[in-house]
């Protein structure tokens, strides 16, 4: 099922990528998983060069991430928190193959941190991405997270519940 929102979504995202010179198509599809409900905006990879690629992924999905930052924020300006939609921006599989990816960090932190009962700090997670971490985490029995420091060096930290800051 379409919603409204999904086809603003493909609208505006289109509209962007036209707007860069770049010709392709957006999809949507809604997706419920371990980090929530979210309206999945697939951008098709088979008209652009490989280059064109990864320019809009960007180093470490940098790009990737903001135009998902400017799409959530665009997309959700004046709405009331309930009528807000979250939105994913998946191109060439990097979003999917990214979440496993955090995933498996996510058990590491937990099994480290509860085999040593020491703190551990993980860097260079995204904004976003440390949201998922929180969400992941907080499945583990007898773990907490919090974020430490300032943008563009805040890092997400595991701990055992009961020790993080309050």
């Amino acid at each position: 099922m379409v919603t409204d929102a999904a086809t603003a979504g493909v609208n505006w995202l289109t509209s962007l990528l036209t707007m860069q010179g770049l010709t392709s198509t957006v999809s949507a599809h809604p997706v419920e998983d371990e980090s929530g409900e979210s309206c999945w905006l697939t951008i098709a990879d088979e008209p652009l060069t490989p280059e064109q690629v990864q320019a809009l992924i960007g180093e470490g999905g940098a790009v990737l991430d903001s135009i998902q930052y400017l799409a959530n924020t665009t997309l959700n300006l004046g709405k009331g928190q309930d009528e807000q939609q979250a939105f994913t921006i998946e191109l060439a599989g990097y979003r999917a193959k990214r979440l496993e990816e955090l995933k498996t960090m996510a058990a590491d932190a937990a099994e480290r941190v509860l085999a040593s009962g020491e703190e551990y700090e993980m860097q260079g997670l995204s904004s976003a991405e440390r949201r998922q971490m929180h969400h992941f985490l907080a499945a583990h029995e007898g773990l907490a997270t919090f974020s430490r420091g300032r943008e563009p060096d805040r890092r997400l930290v595991v701990c055992l519940a009961g020790k993080a800051p309050q």
